[in-house]
């Protein structure tokens, strides 16, 4: 199963900024399981979004953790927006990523 996640900041980008480092490691972590296959900024920068893989199993319980493990939540500078996504168009093309 595949999701789209918006992070939207919930601080000024100065307070944001202060866990981009925690951040950016945690999403590193995804990325090496799997899960993250590309992430980065909106433009203009008031968030960002994430593109995730996670298994067919549990969607949910695997969203929530990935939201509630992310620095940014934990600091509370930032909340998701999650949908879990049935990919119909491309999806052989994702699953080889």
């Amino acid at each position: 199963m595949y999701a789209i996640a918006v992070v939207r900041y919930r601080k000024p980008l100065e307070e944001v900024l202060v866990h981009i480092d925690a951040h950016r490691a945690f999403l590193r972590g995804l990325k090496a399981k799997g899960v993250l296959l590309g992430s980065g900024a909106l433009d203009p920068r008031y968030g960002g979004a994430l593109l995730l893989r996670v298994p067919d199993g549990d969607v949910n319980a695997a969203l929530d953790r990935i939201r509630d493990e992310d620095p940014f939540t934990r600091a509370g500078v930032a909340q998701y927006e999650i949908w879990a996504w049935n990919v119909s168009i491309g999806k052989e093309d994702l699953d080889r990523i």
